[in-house]
């Protein structure tokens, strides 16, 4: 036993999900998705040219077996068919009927969903009046803003001016389980942002909306709005102990990185920091160098999904996907002796495909310290009992 790392990159799904055509974008299905072989497609056919050029250049995750979990997930083609395999690779299946954030990391850490998870419709107004007055009452406001569907950034853009002179809370949704307030967070207050959410979140979670958000931005006008790194996720708590907690009750310190904190409600975590993508990923290199022994950290990277695939930017996928594959190169090779790395995804969001939603597909499990073998198909629950037999957990 040594340490355990578990890196989520957020949405960096491989397609061939066996119950895809029960998932939709809009009235498409996600039948055909394909997050990641399509981005390659993508870029090796020239039609991911700003900010980068060519193909995909991912040598590091295709060492460890990326293109390979590519084609045991959905029979696409390796990308990178001359890579020299080293690490250990598999794809892994959901069961939870989601294909949302908490549903794929409670998941990946031993706790299926048990449980439909609410919605609210595509229609305006989407929320039930007395939902409404209740944001109201607990914002001191007259009224709240928005009331649909809606992409945050086109929200704020649409409502931020409207915000700043009235006062009312953004509230907005989307196909996922959440429930989302954007509010300035100089003139409505930060502090009076999360309050409010924190406020709110046991009524929304007791109708099985799976988070309320806080969306806070800066600026002036819609030219300059743009929404600030201090986003917290306020969940419902996971229904059973996870791999957070099994470790944590075993004596093993949990470290945490990104919106995993949120995502678990802090259950199991003894600690979190929280930031951009560069910053969690400087993070992610100074716990490698000083996590104690036994640790476990658990990352997720949260902009694959928020910056690329909601907007449907391929070529600025393409480009995170080829930071991550340096900084996590120095991540494989920093580790100890006896260190165990898992790479893996917690749903998809193919930028080429209809809609703006995530997609239902299968995810990579890339390991590094467990050996040349290919893992086969998988199940998400088979991840944290990876992490789990390493660090030796009883279960």
């Amino acid at each position: 036993m040594s340490r355990a790392f578990l890196v989520v990159l957020d949405s960096a799904g491989v397609g061939g999900a066996p119950d895809a055509a029960n998932f939709f974008n809009g009235r498409v299905p996600d039948t055909g998705a394909n997050t990641l072989g399509h981005i390659a497609e993508a870029c090796a056919a020239g039609r991911a040219e700003e900010g980068r050029s060519g193909p995909l250049h991912l040598p590091n995750l295709a060492a460890l077996g990326l293109g390979r979990a590519i084609t045991l997930a959905s029979g696409f083609p390796d990308p990178w068919p001359d890579a020299a395999v080293t690490g250990a690779f598999g794809a892994a299946t959901e069961i939870s009927p989601g294909k949302d954030t908490p549903s794929g990391h409670w998941e990946l850490a031993g706790v299926p969903v048990p449980w439909d998870w609410g919605y609210f419709p595509d229609s305006d107004p989407a929320f039930p009046e007395e939902l409404m007055a209740e944001v109201a009452r607990l914002a001191g406001t007259e009224g709240t803003l928005c009331n649909r569907h809606g992409s945050g950034t086109a929200v704020i853009e649409e409502f931020g001016e409207e915000h700043l002179k009235s006062g009312w809370p953004i509230c907005y949704t989307s196909v996922d389980s959440v429930f989302q307030i954007a509010a300035h967070e100089e003139v409505f207050g930060l502090d009076r942002l999360l309050q409010l959410c924190e406020a709110l979140a046991p009524r929304l979670h007791a109708m099985k909306i799976g988070r309320v958000i806080a969306r806070p931005f800066l600026g002036a006008t819609a030219a300059d709005f743009k929404r600030t790194p201090h986003r917290r996720d306020y969940a419902i708590a996971p229904p059973e102990p996870t791999l957070c907690d099994w470790a944590q009750e075993a004596g093993h310190p949990v470290h945490a990185i990104g919106k995993i904190g949120d995502i678990f409600s802090m259950q199991g975590i003894d600690d979190v920091t929280k930031g951009t993508d560069e910053s969690l990923m400087a993070d992610l290199h100074r716990l490698v160098a000083d996590a104690e022994e036994g640790a476990f950290t658990f990352a997720n990277l949260v902009e694959f999904d928020s910056l690329y695939g909601h907007r449907r930017d391929v070529a600025g996928y393409a480009r995170h996907l080829e930071w991550a594959d340096g900084e996590l190169g120095r991540v494989v090779a920093a580790l100890r002796e006896g260190d165990l790395l898992v790479i893996t995804a917690d749903h998809g969001n193919d930028p080429t495909f209809a809609g703006t939603d995530h997609t239902r597909e299968r995810v990579p499990v890339l390991v590094a310290g467990a050996g040349r073998k290919e893992l086969g198909l998988m199940a998400f629950t088979d991840v944290a009992a990876l992490i789990a037999a390493h660090l030796e957990i009883p279960r």
